[in-house]
């Protein structure tokens, strides 16, 4: 594993600076790979779009749509069956009903359970907001360093304007940080401070 130093910028030109101010420093093309972030949500893992396979927040909410579809599409179906035998009624009626009951039911079935884990019990203090911290859209310039000249890199990016500085540790190869996640949590490290 190598140790990383990152940095995102607005423009690429604004990258390509700090990537002169990197090779004035001693730094070679090698060690330096530049690349475009999208938005979160916007890196299309999967063949219809988005990073995920479910939405974390939505845990859980096809057991209420179930449970909910067959409880609310019993009860219109029975009162359905009802209505239908004391107006002599076809069994479309029935069968109608039970259908907007299934649905209704699935949908308040899901947002019931979808809903338990944020629902504010009185008294209790705010939940605290479990999201992770995510990338800003941007061009991102990885630098390959050494342990030894991690502090001059950081310091060289905050210089040149690189925002949200962060360090990894990753796989570098040919001269690309090969196992990047845009979406794992970055691990933030600022640049060092000039007072010493």
């Amino acid at each position: 594993m190598s140790l990383i130093v990152a940095a995102r910028f607005d423009t690429f030109d604004e990258a390509a600076e700090a990537a002169r101010r990197l090779f004035a420093e001693g730094f070679t093309e090698d060690d330096i790979h530049t690349f475009y972030i999208n938005t979160a949500g916007e890196h299309a893992r999967f063949p219809i779009g988005g990073d995920r396979v479910a939405d974390p927040d939505a845990k859980g909410g096809h057991f209420g749509a179930v449970a909910g579809a067959s409880a609310l599409g019993l009860v219109f179906a029975l009162l359905g069956g009802l209505i239908a035998a004391r107006l002599a009624a076809s069994i479309l009626l029935v069968i109608a009903a039970a259908g907007v009951g299934a649905y209704l039911g699935a949908l308040a079935g899901a947002l019931w359970v979808i809903g338990r884990g944020r629902r504010k019990r009185p008294g209790a203090p705010p939940a605290p907001d479990v999201h992770p911290d995510l990338r800003q859209a941007g061009v991102m310039l990885a630098l390959h360093v050494s342990p030894e000249r991690d502090a001059l890199a950081r310091t060289v990016l905050g210089a040149a304007g690189g925002q949200d500085i962060e360090r990894a540790n990753g796989r570098w190869l040919n001269g690309k940080w090969e196992d990047f996640d845009p979406l794992e949590p970055p691990r933030r490290a600022g640049a060092p401070s000039m007072a010493g």
